[in-house]
């Protein structure tokens, strides 16, 4: 019979993934291909994601608004 290793994500990963979703809602893009791209390390920890999304906020119109107010 074989060994079962049960696994469980980490901090870092549950945040991975919910990076993953905020960029998809922001991108109104499919997050499949960015959960299929995951690339995992297993550590004393629980998984973790290698490559976590980048997710990139405009503030550009809140900025410019705010220093036309001061």
């Amino acid at each position: 019979m074989s060994e079962e290793k049960n696994m469980f994500m980490n901090d870092q990963a549950v945040g991975a993934v919910m990076m993953a979703l905020q960029k998809s809602l922001m991108e109104q893009s499919d997050i499949v291909p960015v959960l299929k791209g995951f690339k995992f390390r297993l550590s004393e920890q629980g998984l973790v994601v290698l490559n976590p999304p980048l997710v990139k906020a405009d503030s550009g119109e809140e900025g410019e608004g705010e220093s036309e107010n001061a």
